[in-house]
C-alpha cells in the first residue's frame, strides 16, 4: 500500500519459558530465565500434545535493515528480504548469514519472499510503476534474474504467494477498481496479469498492506486469500480457482482510515484460519485486531480477546489446531484456541511470522531482526 509508514521500535525481552508455560496452563519455570535446552517449559505439551516453545532466539544477522519478507524452508534454512534491496540466507540455523542481494538492487524495497528450498527463490520488489519487480534464483542467490518489471505507473504490488514450485499470484492495489494479480506458472520465470472479470469492485480507497507478505497468502492447489485495509471496512477476498473469480468478505478487523485494515492472514487448511491488523500508527489504538473463520473466509468472527495492539504478521504453530502466534512491532501474542483470544507472551519488534512442519519457526523485522521459536 502507498504511505505504509513506520512503526514503534521496541526492545525485545525475551520470550521466556516461565511465561509461555503459565499461558499453557504448565508449572512455571525457575525464576532465573535458563536455556531452551535446559528450560522446564520446553519439555512441556499444549493440550494437543504439541511441544511448546521455550523462546524467540536472536539470531545475528549483521544487517540493520528492516526485514518484512520472510520465507521459513526449515528449522535450518531461511530467507529474509527487506529494504535496501537487502536479501540474506541460511542454511544452518540461524548461525550464519549470506548476503545474497540482486546486483544493484540497493534502491528497491522488498517487501515479501517465497523460497522453494534452500536454492529456489523469488523476491518481490513494491512501489509505483517500475518499482514493483520480482528476481528469481535457482542457486541460493549468487545469480538473479529479473523476471518482472511493472510497466504501468498505476499498478503497486503488495505481496505474492505459491502454490507449489511452480504456479504462484502476485496482486497489485487497485487499477481501474478492481485488484489487479499477475499468475505464473513457471516458479516465477514469466508472469502475465489476469483477467478481472471475475475479480469485484474495490472500495474506495482500498488496498493492500506491503507490511508482512501476508496480504495474499495460498493453501493447497487451488485457494488463495487476500487482505485488505484503507477502505470503510477490512476485507478478505477468497479465490478457490487460483486467482480468476473471488468472493469478498467483511471482517471484523476495522477499516475506515488508510492505516486501518487486515494486514496478514493465515489458513491452516482450507477452512481455518487467523486475520491480524489494526492500526499501523504507533500510540494509534487497535481495537478487534483479530479475527477468525473456520469455513474459508465465507465468514469471519472477531476475537473475544484481540491482541491489544496492532498486528502485521501470524502463522499457525506446526501440527497444531489451535495454537497460533502474532506478531508486530509492540510484541508477540499467542493463542491456544484458534482465534477466539490471545495473550501477549513478548515485547520484542516483529514484523511477520513464518513456521515449517519441522517446527522450524521464525520472525523477522525492524534493524536486522531474526529470531526462530526454540523448543
Amino acid at each position: 500500500m502507498r504511505g505504509m509508514g513506520k512503526t514503534r521500535r521496541t526492545v525485545s525481552m525475551g520470550l521466556s519459558g516461565a511465561v509461555i508455560a503459565a499461558v499453557l496452563g504448565a508449572a512455571p519455570a525457575a525464576a532465573a530465565e535458563p536455556s531452551p535446552a535446559e528450560s522446564p517449559a520446553a519439555d512441556r505439551q499444549t493440550p494437543e500434545g504439541v511441544r511448546t516453545p521455550s523462546g524467540w532466539r536472536l539470531k545475528e544477522t549483521g544487517a540493520t535493515v528492516r526485514f518484512r519478507g520472510l520465507a521459513a524452508v526449515n528449522r535450518n534454512t531461511a530467507w529474509v528480504a527487506g529494504s535496501q534491496g537487502t536479501v540474506l540466507r541460511t542454511t544452518d540455523g540461524g548461525r550464519h548469514w549470506l548476503n545474497v542481494s540482486p546486483p544493484a538492487a540497493g534502491d528497491l524495497e522488498f517487501r515479501d519472499i517465497e523460497a522453494f528450498d534452500g536454492r529456489r527463490a523469488v523476491v518481490l520488489a513494491i512501489g509505483e510503476g517500475e518499482a514493483s519487480r520480482t528476481y528469481r534464483t535457482e542457486d541460493g542467490g549468487r545469480t538473479w534474474t529479473e523476471t518482472f518489471r511493472n510497466p504501468d505507473p498505476r499498478a503497486f504490488y503488495d505481496c505474492l504467494t505459491f502454490f507449489d514450485s511452480r504456479n504462484g499470484l502476485a496482486m497489485s492495489d487497485p487499477v481501474d477498481g478492481k485488484f489487479r494479480i499477475l499468475s505464473t506458472g513457471d516458479g516465477g520465470k514469466s508472469w502475465k496479469v489476469l483477467p478481472d472479470e471475475g475479480m469485484p469492485q474495490a472500495l474506495p480507497g482500498e488496498a493492500g498492506f506491503a507490511a508482512s507478505g501476508q496480504c495474499l497468502v495460498s493453501n493447497g492447489p487451488r485457494d488463495v486469500w487476500l487482505a485488505t485495509g484503507g477502505g470503510a471496512r477490512g476485507r478478505v477476498l477468497h479465490s478457490a480457482d487460483r486467482g480468476l473469480t473471488w468472493k469478498a468478505t467483511e471482517v471484523t478487523v476495522p477499516g475506515g482510515d488508510p492505516a486501518r485494515g487486515v494486514f496478514g492472514v493465515a489458513f491452516r487448511n482450507r477452512t481455518h484460519g487467523i486475520a491480524v491488523g489494526g492500526d499501523y500508527r504507533a500510540g494509534q489504538a487497535s481495537p478487534d485486531a483479530a479475527a477468525r473463520t473456520s469455513d474459508g473466509g465465507r465468514s469471519w468472527l472477531r476475537s473475544t480477546t484481540p491482541p491489544a495492539e496492532y498486528r502485521s504478521g501470524v502463522a499457525w504453530l506446526p501440527h497444531s489446531r489451535s495454537v497460533a502466534l502474532a506478531v508486530g512491532p509492540t510484541g508477540t501474542d499467542v493463542t491456544l484456541n484458534a482465534g477466539r483470544s490471545w495473550q501477549r507472551i513478548d515485547t520484542g519488534s516483529y514484523d511477520t511470522v513464518s513456521c515449517t512442519t519441522d517446527f522450524g519457526c521464525w520472525a523477522s523485522g525492524e534493524k536486522g531482526r531474526v529470531a526462530r521459536l526454540e523448543f
